[in-house]
C-alpha cells in the first residue's frame, strides 16, 4: 500500500460508514430489493476489477446452456450507449462494452443484454416474446436493488478480500462483511500448485467473514492463439518476437505466459477504448509482427487496421478440485 493511500485512510472510514449504511437499509428492508420468479445468479466480487468475473460467467453459460434458455445482464461498463439495449445482430463492442460483446459473439445461443439498471433490465428481458429461463449476473454484487437467489464471491488469489481494505486506501467497495451474503466463494487465479494444506489455511482466512463454501480455481490459457482465419501454437509465439498487448486489470499473468527476452509489452487501462492513435502507436511497436492480445482487447480490435496480424489468447476458469461439488451447488439451486 502506498503512502498517498494510507494518506487518505480517514475517507475509507467514512466510504466505509456510508456503504455500512446502504447495506443497513437493505438488509432491513427499508430500502427495497426486488425477487424475480425465475432463477438469478450473481457473479461479483467485494473489490475493483481483476477477479475474473468474465471467464466465471462463461463456465456457468457452458454448464448451464444445453439445460436451459440463458440470458446473461451486465452493466456494460464504458460502452457508448445508455438504458436496456439486448444485443442482435448489430452490436458492437461499444454499444454492449467488451464483456458482454465477448459473450456475445461466443455464444450466439444465448440471450446477452446490458442495462445498469438490474431490475429494469430483468424485467425488459422477462418482456421479451422469448423470455429466459435463467439470468446470469454480471458483477452485480453490490446492486442490492435486485435479490438474487444465488450469490458467487470472487477473490483473487493474489488479493484477497480478506487482506483487503476499503476504497480509497484500500481496493474494497464495501465491508469485508458484504461476504455474508454469498452462496460460495471462489478463490481465482490460484497457482496449479496450491496444495491442500493451502487450501485449508484460505479457507480458515476467508471463514472469518463467511460460511460459504470455498473453492480454488485457477486460469487455464488455451494452448494456442486464434486470429479471424488461423491459429498459432503457444510454443511457436513464446519463440517469435510478437507484441503483446493487453488492456485488463492484472495483466502479468497473460504477459508471464506468452512473452520471451524479446517481446514488447504493450500495456493499456482496463476496458480502454482504442483511439486512432493508440491503433497507430501499436503500428509502429510491431511493424510486421504479429500482434498477441487477450479475447477481452480483441473483440474491440477485431476491425481495426490492425486485423491482418492480430490475434488473441482464449482463457477458461478450470476448478483445482471439487468441480463437481461447485456444479452440483448451482444446479441444486436451480432445482429448488
Amino acid at each position: 500500500m502506498n503512502l498517498f493511500r494510507k494518506i487518505l485512510f480517514p475517507f475509507a472510514i467514512l466510504y466505509g460508514f456510508i456503504t455500512g449504511i446502504r447495506n443497513f437499509l437493505f438488509d432491513k428492508g427499508i430500502l427495497k430489493s426486488y425477487s424475480f420468479q425465475l432463477p438469478v445468479i450473481v457473479v461479483g466480487n467485494l473489490s475493483v476489477g481483476g477477479t475474473g468475473k468474465t471467464p466465471q460467467i462463461e463456465y456457468l453459460i457452458r454448464l448451464l446452456s444445453e439445460r436451459y434458455s440463458i440470458a446473461t445482464l451486465s452493466r456494460g461498463y464504458k460502452r457508448k450507449s445508455d438504458g436496456f439495449i439486448l444485443a442482435k445482430a448489430n452490436a458492437t463492442a461499444e454499444t454492449l462494452g467488451d464483456e458482454p460483446f465477448q459473450f456475445f459473439q461466443k455464444f450466439p445461443f444465448i440471450q446477452v443484454a446490458v442495462d445498469a439498471d438490474r431490475k429494469n433490465g430483468i424485467e425488459q428481458l422477462l418482456a421479451q416474446d422469448k423470455k429466459p429461463e435463467v439470468i446470469l449476473l454480471d458483477d452485480a454484487f453490490q446492486h442490492r436493488k435486485v435479490k438474487a437467489g444465488f450469490y458467487i464471491l470472487l477473490t483473487a488469489y493474489d488479493d484477497l478480500f480478506s487482506e483487503d481494505f476499503l476504497l480509497p486506501t484500500g481496493n474494497l467497495r464495501e465491508s469485508r462483511r458484504g461476504a455474508q451474503r454469498a452462496d460460495v466463494i471462489v478463490v481465482t487465479k490460484c497457482p496449479t500448485t496450491l496444495t491442500k494444506e493451502e487450501q485449508s489455511s484460505l479457507k480458515y482466512s476467508l471463514n472469518a467473514y463467511s460460511n460459504a463454501t470455498i473453492f480454488f480455481s485457477v486460469i487455464a490459457y488455451d494452448t494456442s492463439v486464434h486470429s479471424k482465419n488461423s491459429s498459432i501454437s503457444v510454443a511457436e509465439i513464446k519463440q517469435s518476437d510478437a507484441v503483446l498487448l493487453a488492456g485488463i486489470a492484472k495483466p502479468d499473468s497473460f504477459f508471464d505466459y506468452l512473452k520471451n527476452e524479446q517481446s514488447v509489452c504493450l500495456t493499456y487501462p482496463d476496458h480502454h477504448h482504442f483511439t486512432e492513435s493508440d491503433i497507430l502507436h501499436i503500428q509502429q511497436q510491431a511493424g510486421e509482427k504479429k500482434i498477441v492480445t487477450t479475447e477481452k482487447d480483441y473483440v474491440r480490435l477485431k476491425d481495426s487496421d490492425l486485423k491482418d496480424q492480430l490475434y488473441y489468447l482464449p482463457i477458461r476458469t478450470s476448478f483445482i478440485n471439487d468441480s463437481d461439488q461447485f456444479d452440483a451447488a448451482i444446479l441444486d439451486y436451480l432445482k429448488c
